[in-house]
């Protein structure tokens, strides 16, 4: 028997049964595809692939493809990404400006926590959630005139914490 005879033996008989399998092991038809291949090639270099007649074994197969594709799924988690040095340099740009804005969180933060609840909530509402003075007057129960006001003062009393921080100058 020739080599190709063999091989389209076995894609018309348990190919599609080993792309399923592939498939669903990977979740990409295009590299199940290839372990396909991978898997024909050491089929037809071992003598286990056939039983006594000469027939493929649908069992064999499946079970040496679903290793293929374990095998290569590790060896993809485990290789190490090359950066260059391009790369390397926007990388390392975006890491050291993340470092100012996580300080800037962090002041902020403590600062807010030195402040009195009413002040906090109108503060949260309106610059980090984002609401209206009438949405925050509506959840808050309180008039509109109070929220500015509110508002306003609990800035100042902000700014003054942020001072005392050594994190804005006078």
């Amino acid at each position: 028997m020739a080599i190709s005879d063999g091989l389209d033996n076995l894609y018309r008989e348990h190919g599609a049964a080993l792309m399923i399998t592939l498939t669903r092991v990977t979740g990409d038809p295009h590299l199940a595809a290839d372990l396909l291949q991978e898997t024909a090639i050491r089929a037809w270099q071992h003598p286990g692939a056939r039983n006594e007649a000469g027939n493929w074994n649908r069992a064999w197969l499946v079970t040496v493809a679903r290793r293929i594709a374990i095998d290569h799924l590790r060896a993809v988690r485990a290789r190490v990404v090359t950066v260059g040095d391009e790369q390397l340099e926007t990388r390392s740009a975006r890491v050291e400006d993340e470092a100012p804005r996580a300080l800037d969180r962090m002041e902020v933060r403590a600062a807010l926590a030195s402040l009195s609840d009413n002040s906090r909530k109108v503060i949260v509402g309106t610059y980090f959630e984002g609401r209206t003075v009438a949405e925050l007057a509506g959840t808050l129960g309180i008039p509109e005139g109070t929220v500015k006001s509110r508002t306003f003062y609990a800035m100042k009393t902000l700014r003054a914490a942020l001072i005392r921080r050594g994190y804005l100058t006078g």
